[in-house]
């Protein structure tokens, strides 16, 4: 074992070790395993830390919060007030540091080197990176047998082989991995594998500029990462755009406007109706993606309606906003308990169903509606919301301040969930243009207005056919 800040790493498997031998040691004296280190994993281990509570973090990537780095040009639309997770700042600042504006809205790339990176230098060698996570079970275990499962640590295979055990997992690895498909009826359109696709959130005025423009780009989706993406392109000279969606019309993506409380989420829909209307972007509405195919002229993009209609766009690129899923495969020998819709937990699924509620209205919850009937696995963040688009970064925090709570044994803080989000009124009305008055609009977007921002979904949600929902 090898000491850092907040205890010891996690103990590799000695293989020597017959299973049964392994899985009758004490489990309290093995870590709590995060999945992903990204800002609701390191706050999950700031939560652990606070608590005495020996962790490590697992990232796939080779740097802390990975995912976000693939959106790092862009701007969330909630203010840094709501992306700092309270356990975070308090170590933080013991530490010296100095939080950001309150009010700013920060960059995917200013997220990470102004919080995520800071915050995982406090953990040292307890955030390990390069370690995907291949499969998790029960040492010894398979999910059929149970008697005496409860005791038996938890095993994490990594994909370079290496096995470790755990007292718990708090997986907070994601979705940004697992988009959905272009097809419209949750299957791959004909052909789609056949084509380069890019997905939600390219960076059209920077590093991807010469893939997009002076071609013909087709948008799918209607959620908020798709119009971040057409809000961009639509800087580009020369550049034609489609957008495409399976709504009769685009009142849902254009939002609030200005009765938003979050004034650059009502912003980002007041600037893509203002395109569309003025034949900047051409919309499509009733699009349902069938087909793909490679012609001479470009790729041929086919519709067909649940009643057959068709209708065909010809165009050089497209990008796929059609939003997240999760993907539980890891846990596959888990004995986990998912709502046939959403593919969250049975007990979350009507606290967060888009067909309810929207991300400001979803009601405080903790490690209750995040158990399985395996005990000591929780999914959190993103994840924990499967393919409803309602998830708010502050949500994520407060999930895993209960987790952690749960697993110190202080079941009457996990038990009290509270939530202060965006929606009830507490953003200021003037936030969005005075950001503007201070950088100008960022990345090159103009309209008096900041950038156009990603929905702090950061790791990317689903929505009806488009990226997230919320700030």
């Amino acid at each position: 074992m090898s000491d850092s800040c907040c205890g010891t790493v996690a103990v590799e498997i000695d293989q020597s070790a017959t299973p049964q031998q392994a899985a009758s040691e004490p489990t309290n004296d093995l870590p709590v395993v995060v999945i992903g280190a990204g800002p609701v994993g390191l706050a999950a281990a700031a939560h652990l830390a606070e608590r005495g509570v020996d962790f490590t973090v697992l990232e796939a990537g080779d740097r802390v919060a990975t995912s976000v780095a693939q959106w790092g040009h862009v701007r969330v639309f909630s203010p840094y007030r709501y992306n700092i997770d309270a356990a975070a700042r308090r170590l933080l600042e013991a530490d010296g540091w100095s939080a950001p504006d309150a009010d700013w809205l920060p960059t995917g790339a200013e997220l990470i080197d102004d919080y995520l990176a800071p915050l995982a230098k406090l953990f040292g060698d307890k955030v390990r990176l390069g370690a995907k996570v291949r499969a998790i079970s029960r040492l010894g275990y398979d999910r059929v047998r149970t008697a005496g499962r409860d005791q038996a640590p938890f095993l994490i295979r990594l994909a370079d082989g290496t096995e470790l055990q755990a007292r718990a997992i708090i997986d907070a690895s994601g979705t940004y991995t697992s988009p959905n498909v272009l097809g419209a009826s949750g299957l791959p359109a004909h052909g789609e594998n056949e084509v380069f696709v890019d997905h939600a959130l390219p960076d059209v005025l920077g590093a991807d500029r010469d893939r997009y423009e002076g071609k013909r780009v087709l948008v799918v989706g209607a959620g908020h990462s798709a119009a971040t993406t057409l809000l961009a392109l639509a800087e580009l000279e020369n550049t034609p755009i489609t957008w495409a969606i399976r709504s009769g019309d685009a009142t849902r993506t254009y939002g609030g406007g200005e009765a938003d409380a979050l004034p650059a989420r009502g912003a980002l829909g007041t600037r893509l109706r203002v395109h569309v209307e003025s034949g900047r972007i051409q919309l499509l509405t009733g699009f349902f993606t069938h087909r793909v195919n490679t012609t001479d002229q470009g790729v041929e993009v086919i519709s067909r309606t649940p009643s057959g209609h068709e209708q065909t766009v010809t165009v050089d690129r497209i990008v796929s906003a059609t939003g997240y899923r999760p993907d539980h495969s890891i846990a596959s020998e888990l004995r986990l308990d998912l709502d046939p819709v959403l593919g969250s937990t049975r007990a979350l699924a009507p606290l967060i169903d888009p067909n309810r509620h929207s991300c400001g209205t979803v009601p405080a919850h903790g490690v209750d509606e995040l158990a399985h009937p395996e005990p000591g696995y929780y999914a959190v963040g993103v994840k924990s919301y499967g393919r409803a688009p309602t998830f708010l970064m502050a949500t994520g925090y407060e999930q895993v301040r209960s987790v952690a709570a749960a697993l110190a044994g202080d079941w009457q803080a996990a038990h009290d969930v509270q939530l202060d989000l965006p929606e009830t009124g507490v953003c200021s009305s003037n936030l969005a243009e005075a950001q503007e008055q201070r950088v100008g609009p960022a990345t090159g977007i103009s309209g008096g207005l900041p950038a156009a921002p990603l929905p702090l979904t950061t790791v990317g949600a689903p929505a009806e056919s488009g990226g997230g929902c919320c700030g």
